[in-house]
């Protein structure tokens, strides 16, 4: 598996989005196992999930749980996985998100996924999404205290703009390590925080990078370039897709969620398609 980073740290150029494996529609746990499994085996070293990945009100941190019962059955340790975490966006059991980033909450939420996780300290934790209810800088300032106290090794952020990235570099003093953005063939705007991420070094990690959970297996469908190019080369348009984003830069590391191994697979494909700069320009347009 080919490899790139997230701070000083080398992950997998491809990592796993744990999110379908604990929401609604969600498998059986001995499947999603199997998908972490299956991910391990293909090289995966990064896996990504949140508190707040879970279906009901009484399963908060359902997917952390799963995850590090799937590593430890696996005989996996925090040294051989990078597992990133978030805090910062809740889910009352409706199917709805919901925002908390004061400091309290965020330093309570991680202590939580600590426990969860059963580590000492977690290797990547991001800010999830912007709290409009909280100064930005409370909430950054909080995940800076957690990574000056060592309960959290690395410090990222997710959903913000260009100028929450650079003002999170500031507060963390220069330790900014990840964003973590939607992006995908169907969802571009956020190019200029991927560019940003480029110039500064930082990783920028993709989530929903086929398009999401409901969409990725139409992605061909509605994106006839990706689509054209995977019949070319006699792969899937999803791999076509994570190629295309790979190829973006070299900070960036598409975290595709999957609930069945066989859809590791075919992502973990995705590392090893060199697509041409003609190709490239078709899937641009």
């Amino acid at each position: 598996m080919q490899q790139r980073r997230i701070g000083d740290r080398p992950v997998s150029a491809i990592g796993l989005g744990g999110m379908p494996m604990s929401i609604e529609g969600r498998p059986d746990e001995a499947r999603s196992i199997a998908t972490v499994h299956a991910a391990l085996d293909a090289g995966i070293t990064l896996i990504d999930t949140a508190d707040s990945y879970h279906r009901d009100p009484t399963d908060v941190g359902h997917n952390e749980l799963l995850i590090a019962k799937a590593l430890r059955l696996a005989g996996a340790s925090a040294d051989d996985v990078l597992v990133a975490t978030k805090g910062g966006h809740r889910r009352p059991g409706d199917g709805t998100w919901t925002k908390q980033g004061d400091a309290a909450y965020l330093r309570k939420a991680c202590e939580a996924s600590l426990q969860r996780l059963d580590v000492e300290a977690i290797g990547l934790y991001q800010f999830h999404r912007p709290d409009p209810a909280v100064p930005y800088e409370e909430s950054v300032g909080a995940i800076r205290d957690l990574l000056d106290e060592g309960k959290i090794l690395m410090a990222g952020i997710s959903n913000a703009d260009p100028d929450q990235i650079r003002l999170a570099q500031e507060i963390l003093g220069g330790r900014l390590v990840s964003v973590q953005n939607q992006f995908s063939p169907s969802f571009r705007s956020s190019e200029p925080e991927l560019e940003l991420c480029a110039e500064m070094g930082i990783a920028f990690l993709p989530w929903s990078p086929l398009g999401g959970i409901s969409r990725a297996g139409d992605l061909g469908s509605t994106h006839a370039a990706f689509a054209e190019v995977a019949a070319e080369r006699g792969v899937s348009p999803q791999q076509v897709a994570l190629a295309w984003e790979l190829a973006k830069a070299d900070v960036v590391i598409p975290i595709p969620g999957a609930s069945r191994p066989e859809s590791v697979l075919d992502s973990v494909a995705a590392v090893e398609l060199e697509l041409t700069s003609e190709e490239l320009a078709r899937l641009d347009g």
